[in-house]
């Protein structure tokens, strides 16, 4: 079994279901569109974050359509295809379009310079290279020193003059599955350590340790199909994607969230009913920052009130979170000696 077996599971059996969200409260909603088909864009309120949701189909399309497109361009098996890119819901399509074309998927630090792409372009000897828009100054920088490249796809608006417009290109690609039988053994992806002690170093994963991956992901996370995960991380991380993984082996959905203040992270919490959340302490700690009250306890329809603040059972209670935190003991919330306050960074 390959990882892309998975993906084309859950088309054929969950195929009209939500696979993909992706969520850019700072983004207006026109500069943000890059996918043709306007039934990916969800209708939404003035003041609610752009959103934008795939299902497990047009997922699994859209990898065939940039797996046919590097074939008819000539990509050979295990060819070296790097992505650079913010997190998107064009991210994890490309990723696997690069796999099903039997070709390496090579994830790029976002945090590069232009120096340091050019060293890991080099080191692994990409030959194809996919980006975004948030890199085009440093792609400038390099673009003419990189003679083993030798195709460039812009994946966003106003390409620059040396890479081709993606998303455009894919439309006339077909969306039914490439002509390549993969094995369990060929090799599917290159991820770079950190680089904190030295410049980073590459290593080499094939088809059977992803799958590996996501057997372990799903069962740290005992992800079921009614889970919905927010994954804030950069998808070039194996920390994050591979995360994402057991969602990707349970046939459930997903949540991309471009940002991490505390006030998107708790409305993406509701808003998209998360189940799960991957976070970093950081932004533990500023969650934490930010809340005022918590409610605490299941809710009971048995003991449901209306009269009540805040909560929706009489079984719950409220925390002074502030209190709590200062005293290192639980802290009940008491309306008469609280007030509440917008925090600073909000």
């Amino acid at each position: 079994m390959v990882i892309t077996d998975f993906l084309e599971r859950n088309a054929r059996l969950y195929g009209l279901e939500t696979a993909l969200v992706e969520l850019s409260p700072s983004e207006e909603r026109d500069q943000a569109v890059t996918w043709r088909e306007a039934s990916l864009i969800e209708s939404a309120q003035p003041d609610a974050p752009y959103r934008r949701a795939m299902s497990w189909k047009d997922f699994d399309r859209r990898a065939n359509r940039f797996a046919n497109l590097l074939l008819s361009r000539g990509v050979d098996r295990g060819a070296k295809v790097g992505i650079l890119m913010m997190n998107c819901l064009e991210w994890l399509p490309v990723y696997f379009g690069i796999l099903k074309a039997g070709c390496i998927a090579v994830p790029l630090n976002f945090r590069y310079s232009s120096e340091e792409i050019k060293y890991c372009l080099e080191l692994a000897d990409v030959e194809v290279l996919v980006f975004g828009p948030e890199f085009v100054e440093r792609m400038d920088a390099i673009a003419g020193s990189l003679p083993q490249v030798r195709m460039m796809f812009f994946v966003g608006r106003g390409a620059p003059a040396y890479a081709e417009d993606c998303i455009r290109l894919m439309n006339f690609c077909s969306s039914s599955a490439p002509p390549v039988a993969l094995e369990e053994t060929d090799h599917a992806a290159i991820y770079f350590s950190s680089g904190t002690t030295g410049f980073p170093k590459a290593i080499l994963h094939n088809h059977r340790a992803l799958v590996s991956s996501c057997e372990t992901e799903q069962r740290h996370h005992g992800q079921t199909r009614e889970d919905v995960f927010l994954c804030i991380p950069p998808l070039y991380h194996t920390g994050a994607k591979m995360h994402w993984f057991g969602s990707l082996l349970s046939g459930s959905q997903a949540v991309l969230l471009r940002g991490v203040k505390p006030e998107w992270i708790l409305r993406a919490v509701t808003e998209e009913k998360c189940t799960i959340v991957w976070l970093l302490v950081p932004w533990a700690q500023d969650l934490l920052d930010a809340i005022d009250v918590l409610v605490d306890g299941p809710f009971v329809e048995s003991r449901k009130s209306l009269e009540l603040k805040w909560c929706g059972s009489s079984n719950q209670r409220l925390i002074d979170v502030p209190a709590t935190r200062r005293t290192g003991s639980v802290q009940l919330w008491h309306p008469a000696s609280f007030t509440l306050e917008r925090p600073a960074n909000w």
